[in-house]
C-alpha cells in the first residue's frame, strides 16, 4: 500500500506563487484571510453552490470531486463543461491573472479528468473577476510535465517538513501569512540574531 500523502489540487497553486506560503498551508496547517482571499471567497458563491445547468449550448457542473490515482492527487474543479463529447474545467479567479500559478491548478484538473474518464482534454479555462475576461488555457506538454514535477516537490516538502527560506520580495507585503512568515527576520540569519539579542537582552548590540 502507498503511503505517500495525497496532495491537494490547491497546493500546486500554492507552491507554484511561493514555496514558503505552501508549507504553512499545507504543512503546519495555518491559514489567515485578508481581503484579497474574502473577496474570492464571496466570488465563489455562486461556483460553490453544486448547481447543475445548461448555459448557452453547454452542460455546466460545479464543485466537481477530482482525483488521480496515478498522481496522487485530490481536489475539486470549480465547473466542468460538457460539450458534445469535449469536456473542459473551468476555474474561476476573483482578481486578475498572476503568471502561470491558475495555468498549473487548472492543468492539474485536466490530468484527473483524464484519468477518471479515460479521456483526453487539451484545453480549458480560467475566468477572471477582475478583467470579466475569460481566457483559454492549453494543455501543453510543458505544462504537464511542470504540473507533475510541483507535486512531486510538495510531497518532498510534506515528507521533510521543511520551511523554505522567506522569498522577501514584493509578494510578501500583501501575503496573508505575513505575520507568520516574518520574511524580514527569517530571510537574513543576522536579522534574526539580532531580533533575539534585543528580545532577550532589551538591547541593541
Amino acid at each position: 500500500m502507498n503511503s505517500d500523502p495525497v496532495i491537494l489540487i490547491s497546493a500546486i497553486e500554492h507552491f507554484a506563487y511561493c514555496p514558503r506560503q505552501c508549507a504553512l498551508i499545507h504543512c503546519d496547517s495555518i491559514w489567515s484571510d485578508n481581503p484579497h482571499t474574502t473577496h474570492g471567497k464571496r466570488a465563489h458563491r455562486r461556483v460553490d453552490s453544486g448547481q447543475h445547468r445548461q448555459e448557452r449550448g453547454r452542460q455546466v457542473l460545479r464543485a466537481i470531486p477530482l482525483w488521480s490515482e496515478a498522481l496522487g492527487l485530490s481536489g475539486r474543479a470549480d465547473a466542468v463543461e460538457i460539450v458534445g463529447e469535449n469536456i473542459h474545467p473551468v476555474e474561476y479567479k476573483s482578481g486578475v491573472r498572476h503568471g502561470v500559478t491558475a495555468d498549473l491548478q487548472l492543468c492539474a484538473q485536466a490530468l484527473c479528468l483524464e484519468e477518471m474518464l479515460n479521456t483526453n482534454i487539451s484545453y480549458g479555462f480560467i475566468w477572471y473577476g477582475g478583467p470579466r475576461r475569460r481566457v483559454q488555457i492549453d494543455f501543453t506538454s510543458t505544462l504537464r510535465e511542470e504540473v507533475k514535477e510541483i507535486v512531486q516537490q510538495i510531497r518532498e516538502q510534506i515528507l521533510t517538513a521543511e520551511l523554505p527560506e522567506a522569498p522577501n520580495d514584493k509578494r510578501c507585503s500583501q501575503c496573508q501569512f505575513l505575520q507568520y512568515c516574518l520574511p524580514e527576520l527569517t530571510s537574513s540569519p543576522n536579522r534574526v540574531n539580532k531580533y533575539l539579542t534585543e528580545l532577550v537582552f532589551g538591547c541593541d548590540t
